[in-house]
Formats: C-alpha cells, sequence, structure tokens
C-alpha cells in the first residue's frame, strides 16, 4: 500500500520535469501576445525547452550509476530557474508598475505572479537534492510550496478577473477556493494535526483539482467562441486556457506533502483521531 513512499524523491523529479517542459507551450502563447517584441522574452522559452532534457541526463545518469548520485545539474538547473523567476517578476512589474505604481496599473499590467512558477519549480528541485524523501521535513516542504502556489493562485486569480468586474459569479470561485486552501494548509504545516484534519485537507485538495478542471472547460470555451477566424489568435487574445491547471498542478503537490506527513506520523505512532 505504502511502497509509493519510497518514490516520492523520484515523483516529485518528474512532476519538475513535466512542468517545465509544459511552460515551454505555456510561454510561447503568452509572449506571442506581443510577438515576442523584446529579445529577453526568448529566455524563459528556451530555459523551459532545455532544462528538461538536462534533468532528464541527470535522472538517466543516476538511474545507471546507483552507488554515485550525480546532483550538480539539478543545482544549476534549479538555481537557474529561481532567477528566471524572479528576473520574470521584476520585468513584468516594470512594463507598467513601476511606473505608475497604481492598482489600476498593477491588474492591467503583464501577470506579475506568473513567471515565479519557475522560481518555486527551482526551490523544489533544490530542496529534492537536500532534504532527504524520509525525513517529515521533506513533506512539510512540499506543503509549504504549495501553500505558496495557492496563495499566488489567490492573487493572479484576483487581478486576472478584476480586468473584467468579474462579470460573472463564478469567477470568483478560483479566489475563495484559493484562500480556503491556502488557509488549511497554513494550519496543517504550523501545527500538530489529528488525522481527521489531514483527511479534511486532502479533500480540499480534490476539491481544487475540480475547480481546474471547471476553471480549464470555461477558459477553453471561451477560446472557442472567440471571434478570431484563427484558433491560435483566439487562444492568445482570450483568457489564459491553461491558467486552471495550475490548481491540479498545487493539489497534487500539496495531497503529496499531506500524505508524507500522515504516513511519518502513523510510522511515529504520533496521529491521533483528535488534534
Amino acid at each position: 500500500m505504502n511502497r509509493w513512499v519510497h518514490y516520492r524523491s523520484l515523483i516529485i523529479e518528474l512532476f519538475v520535469v513535466s512542468n517545465l517542459g509544459f511552460l515551454t507551450l505555456d510561454i510561447y502563447i503568452a509572449h506571442s501576445v506581443n510577438e515576442f517584441s523584446h529579445p529577453a522574452e526568448w529566455i524563459p522559452l528556451y530555459f523551459s525547452f532545455s532544462a528538461p532534457l538536462l534533468l532528464i541526463l541527470e535522472m538517466s545518469l543516476n538511474w545507471y550509476r546507483k552507488k554515485q548520485r550525480y546532483r550538480l545539474i539539478g543545482f544549476l538547473v534549479g538555481s537557474c530557474s529561481v532567477l528566471v523567476g524572479i528576473a520574470g517578476l521584476l520585468w513584468h512589474l516594470n512594463s507598467t508598475f513601476f511606473e505608475y505604481q497604481t492598482l489600476k496599473s498593477l491588474v492591467y499590467t503583464a501577470p506579475f505572479i506568473a513567471p515565479l512558477a519557475y522560481t518555486g519549480l527551482g526551490c523544489l528541485l533544490i530542496m529534492n537534492r537536500m532534504v532527504k524523501q524520509d525525513e517529515m521535513e521533506w513533506s512539510q516542504w512540499l506543503i509549504f510550496f504549495g501553500l505558496a502556489g495557492f496563495f499566488g493562485n489567490f492573487v493572479l486569480a484576483l487581478l486576472d478577473h478584476a480586468q473584467n468586474g468579474f462579470f460573472l459569479l463564478t469567477e470568483w470561485i478560483p479566489v475563495i477556493s484559493s484562500a480556503i486552501a491556502v488557509s488549511f494548509l497554513g494550519t496543517a504545516l504550523v501545527r500538530k494535526c489529528s488525522r481527521r484534519f489531514l483527511e479534511l485537507c486532502l479533500a480540499i485538495m480534490f476539491l481544487q483539482v475540480f475547480v481546474g478542471v471547471i476553471g480549464f472547460y470555461f477558459h477553453a470555451i471561451t477560446v472557442t467562441k472567440g471571434l478570431s477566424s484563427s484558433f491560435f489568435e483566439n487562444l492568445v487574445y482570450t483568457a489564459p486556457v491553461f491558467a486552471p491547471l495550475l490548481f491540479l498542478n498545487l493539489a497534487f503537490l500539496s495531497g503529496l506533502g499531506l500524505l508524507g506527513v500522515r504516513y511519518s506520523l502513523i510510522q511515529n505512532g504520533e496521529l491521533s483521531e483528535v488534534s
């Protein structure tokens, strides 16, 4: 039943590889809005394409040479990913916010939270090499990254849907669900929780998956009903179709951390029904 716990570190590696690879497509669509008007806009695209290949190379080397673990490539990719994310944050803010410093400029600027996905993935890579997967701290770090991601999702959904004044009531769903996720994950992170509370947190993560799927459906509908005759133009200039899928990623990451904490508490005989 619990054989998966021995492969948690590998699961996270594959999680990072798949997410970085998928960001190649996401960045290409996002930066096509202004047709890559500045050469720097190609940097995250090239990085997203090359980083997974380097990580797959490292995993292959470790697979064949189990006694000598290679970690340098992962550290370098993780560090570069952190830098790309921070640079992207500053670049997006510099588009209008640093000039006008108003709430309106913050709402209608490029999504400044979005590049921090690179920072989160980079930190996740580095953590996966510095903390042993058997330690509870490893699982707690996953919960922390999930919490940070849901907080970013809260800000992103709030600002993105504020552009049309929350025209539809359903646009409040990701804002509210992200806030709920942050509050429960924060409690699970700072307190010694009961079995029931951890199971409640897992149920909330399952709810986030549902929110992500519904959000993807609504965004996809806006693409298919776009005004342009070109599907690609509708994909670029309407609602970001892949943005809601972040809920699925964060739910998976947080859920893995919650299961890890639950498993560690059971192994130590510290898990009770009531806090």
